[in-house]
């Protein structure tokens, strides 16, 4: 037998281990979020975030909006922001650099003056320019500073804020007007807690005005329906079964509640990358097990915030190649934490699982769409052995997504109809015949391209919200 042969045989054996653990892993990961979001579906009225309304334990908080070139959303965002369901907060729009029309808008939006403010510089940001303010709006301020990207724009939120817990939320998002509370909730029932993350869901087909969800129509794209389904999956099956163990090692930058004075003594957020949701929910994560000091980081499914999915083929590659360089930057600055037990189950499981499957997955996933077929075509492998294989490699994704279906419909935040429900299982059925092979080849093309593109953002089209 050749060597490459050889080569051959023992990948296509490799490749089928490699799929059955996966599909063990993922399909216990579905269970974990079944109980739990079930449990959290009958729990008892006394246990509703709704009990910390009044309390007088709730801590004030602040809203960091960071916005680059948001002209279309902007002003609706900070419209419903402001009548977020929360007894104390203030809203904080940090525009970093916009080249377009942001800052006039918002200016003439809210009829906002400049002011002279004194800032406590707790984490070093590009220069500020100016801080705007109204009295008619009075929880309301907006930052004016050069462009520094997306970290450096949070950091200068947090510098400006005054309350000790913050959420960061992406311009051109939705969140629910009782989102927040829900997630602060969290910080009353365990003082332990530092980080609440939230259920992120796609706006696409979605009418949310003023923070409340109004009505779903599926949207017409096919694009757009297959990343409904995929946010299903990630979220509800995998984010809520890792939150259960204190291993999550990412909160959606889209929203997330942060206890302030953890990421200042963390560093704050790194401004020489592009994944910065996970880069700083990993550096807590390492920092804290170093100090010895006990925390909570958690998922909450029923704090929702709407995202507006990319609607083009292009757009979707941008958009999964940032996220992929984002996660292999992450992994490799915090390489020290694999098969650690000094960083408890997030370095034991958590960050040898993100290893192995979600960043290494992906080339290993493409290099078999070639080796396969080629091993079939010189006789090195059945075609019993490789129907087999396809057919488990399908059942996964069917069985993954359907089950992200179900648990959304599981969920107190559940906004699909059952009919409409049904009706999408037909891409999570499609999604395995073509879609997943190109986020595959999306993701591999992030990682061969990681020095060139690391800190690069890109930018998405984006429409304004129920048009």
């Amino acid at each position: 037998m050749s060597l490459i042969r050889l080569l051959i045989y023992y990948f296509n054996w490799f490749c089928m281990g490699y799929t059955l653990l996966l599909s063990f892993l993922y399909v216990l990961q579905l269970m974990v979020s079944y109980i739990r979001i079930r449990h959290n579906y009958k729990r008892k009225p006394a246990d509703d975030y709704m009990d910390y309304v009044d309390s007088d334990n709730l801590p004030p908080i602040s809203l960091l909006v960071p916005a680059h070139n948001e002209q279309e959303n902007i002003v609706g965002n900070i419209q419903a922001l402001m009548k977020t369901d929360y007894p104390e907060f203030e809203l904080i729009i940090i525009n970093d650099g916009s080249t377009d029309q942001t800052h006039e808008r918002v200016i003439q939006a809210f009829e906002l003056y400049k002011i002279e403010y004194t800032i406590k510089v707790s984490i070093p940001t590009k220069h500020i320019r100016g801080v705007y303010y109204n009295v008619k709006y009075p929880n309301l301020i907006y930052v004016d500073k050069e462009n520094g990207g997306k970290s450096d724009a949070l950091n200068a939120g947090i510098n400006m804020s005054v309350y000790p817990l913050f959420v960061c939320l992406d311009a051109d998002s939705r969140i629910e007007r009782d989102a927040v509370l829900r997630l602060a909730a969290e910080f009353i029932r365990d003082s332990k807690t530092v980080v609440a993350g939230g259920l992120v869901r796609i706006a696409n087909g979605s009418v949310i005005q003023d923070g409340e969800w109004k009505s779903f129509k599926i949207p017409e794209k096919a694009v757009e329906r297959f990343q409904i389904v995929e946010y299903f999956r990630t979220f509800l099956a995998g984010r809520v079964s890792w939150g259960m163990t204190n291993s999550l090692l990412i909160v959606s930058g889209a929203f997330g509640v942060f206890r302030k004075q953890t990421v200042i003594d963390c560093g704050g957020y790194r401004t020489n990358t592009i994944g910065e949701d996970m880069e700083v929910v990993v550096n807590i994560h390492e920092k804290l097990r170093e100090a010895k000091q006990k925390y909570r980081i958690v998922f909450c499914e029923d704090a929702v915030c709407w995202t507006q999915g990319p609607m083009s083929m292009k757009d979707l590659r941008s958009q999964r190649r940032r996220w992929q360089i984002g996660m292999m930057d992450s992994l490799i600055r915090h390489k020290k934490m694999i098969f650690n037990p000094k960083y408890g189950c997030t370095g034991m499981f958590s960050i040898p699982y993100n290893w192995l499957f979600e960043l290494l997955g992906a080339p290993i996933e493409a290099f078999g769409y070639i080796i396969i077929p080629l091993s079939l075509f010189l006789g090195e492998l059945s075609i019993y052995y490789f129907l087999l294989y396809f057919t488990l490699a399908v059942s996964l994704g069917i069985i993954l997504s359907f089950g992200g279906l179900i648990l959304e419909q599981k969920t107190r935040s559940g906004r699909m109809s059952a009919k409409q429900c049904l009706r999408l299982t037909r891409y999570a059925i499609l999604e395995n015949f073509g879609y997943r092979q190109c986020i595959t080849l999306f993701r591999v093309e992030g990682m061969l391209k990681y020095r060139s593109l690391r800190e690069s953002w890109g930018r998405i089209a984006r429409k304004e919200f129920n048009r």
